[in-house]
Order: C-alpha cells, then sequence, then structure tokens
C-alpha cells in the first residue's frame, strides 16, 4: 500500500509545478477538461454561492467554477503547496472572469477554515495524494454548511476488460511521457503507484459515509478509470 507523505508530495508537486498543466492535457489526452466540465455541470445544479476548491494545484477547477458559474459566487482556490498556488495567480491575471477566485495556502488535513462557511467543497485528483483521507474528509465535512455538497473527482479502477491497457500506460507509457515532458521522471512513477493502489469508487463512497456524509453517490468515467462522487453534509 502506497501511504502518501505530505512533505514529500509537496516537494514533487513544487518540482513539477511549472509543467504541470501541460503534462495534465498531454497525459490524459485532453479528456481531464471534459472530467473537469462534468464536475462544474453537476455542482452548477446547486446553485451554491460559495465554493472550496481544495487541493486546487494550479486552479483549473477553480477557473472552470468561475467561468461557468454566476459571477457573484465566491470561489476560493485552496493547496499548501506554494509553487502550485504561484502558477495559479499568475494564470488568473490573464483571465477576466476569474476576479472572483482568491488563491490561498492551506493544508487539507488541517483546514485554516471557520466551521459550516461553504455551501460546496470540490476536490480533483487531490484526495489520493492526502496522508490521511479520513481526516481530510472529516475536514472538508467540517467547513460545509448542513445539506453543503462534496463533489471528488478521482482516479479509480477500471472495468476488467479496461485495466490491462489502462495499467500497461500507466506502469510503461506515462512515466517515459511526463519525464520528457517534466523532466521528473519518477514524479509519475510515484503517482501511477498511488493510482494504481488507490481504492475502487464503491469502497471510496463508503469511506465518505464512514466521514458523516450522506447521499452518496458515484458516477464512473473512462471506463471506470476515474469517477466522480457527490455527498451531501
Amino acid at each position: 500500500m502506497i501511504k502518501p507523505e505530505s512533505a514529500a508530495v509537496n516537494s514533487m508537486f513544487s518540482r513539477i509545478a511549472a509543467r504541470y498543466d501541460v503534462a495534465n492535457r498531454l497525459l490524459s489526452f485532453g479528456l481531464d477538461i471534459h472530467w473537469r466540465n462534468r464536475l462544474v455541470r453537476d455542482l452548477k445544479l446547486h446553485k451554491p454561492l460559495t465554493v472550496l476548491d481544495l487541493a486546487t494545484g494550479s486552479g483549473d477547477v477553480a477557473f472552470t467554477l468561475a467561468q461557468k458559474l454566476p459571477r457573484d459566487v465566491t470561489i476560493t482556490g485552496m493547496d499548501f503547496c506554494e509553487p502550485m498556488l504561484a502558477e495559479a495567480r499568475t494564470k488568473k491575471k490573464g483571465i477576466p472572469t476569474a476576479q472572483n477566485i482568491e488563491f490561498v495556502q492551506g493544508d487539507g488535513l488541517n483546514l485554516p477554515l471557520v466551521d459550516a462557511s461553504y455551501d460546496a467543497v470540490t476536490i480533483s485528483f487531490g484526495l489520493r495524494n492526502m496522508s490521511d483521507r479520513a481526516l481530510s474528509l472529516t475536514e472538508m465535512r467540517r467547513v460545509l454548511k448542513p445539506m453543503g455538497h462534496l463533489f471528488v473527482l478521482e482516479f479509480s479502477q477500471p472495468y476488467a476488460w479496461f485495466k490491462p491497457f489502462y495499467f500497461i500506460y500507466l506502469r510503461y507509457i506515462l512515466p517515459i511521457i511526463a519525464g520528457v515532458v517534466t523532466k521528473d521522471r519518477e514524479a509519475y512513477v510515484y503517482l501511477n503507484k498511488t493510482i494504481e493502489a488507490f481504492p475502487n469508487r464503491f469502497a471510496l463512497g463508503k469511506e465518505i459515509e464512514a466521514a458523516g456524509f450522506s447521499s452518496v453517490k458515484s458516477t464512473p468515467l473512462l471506463f471506470g478509470a476515474v469517477a466522480l462522487h457527490e455527498a451531501t453534509r
């Protein structure tokens, strides 16, 4: 079992921050854009006024939220990796629709936020890197308002017929491409190991329920290799 360590994860993302967006587009064949749009489409149905995008990284989900939601919605993009936040702040300067986003540093295991302060919390491909998933989910629930909504977009375990092709890509092809793009092959070797060790969407749904959420549901994407989870506080 791969257990992420906070300091190592922070260091890894600091190293690849400058090339993170390029790598994401290339390694997902652009599907990351579709996945983000799906998350925001589902969140939009709940008409939130305040949204926390946790593990925001370079801000792609936060920017999509700002583009798709009404201008009066307040969005907080939070991450513990300052170089990733620097990338997000630089991108924000060139996006007119992003002025309602604030990017702040914060630890997902100890959120510097008051209880019941957000209508919605989103986290995309970040829960997998938390050193304590249960604690992180509990913190997300704490900062959500009663009847607030959680959206978790994360890698999962693919359907059986797709698994051999998918894991060949993860183990052998992805690290080579990522190494060329980011000059840090080892970072993506670590990431593919965490993806392989991560629970499937049903098991993760049970973890979300154990953190105190209700109405947990999940939608498989990319033949189950990715899943979008939604839950209510």
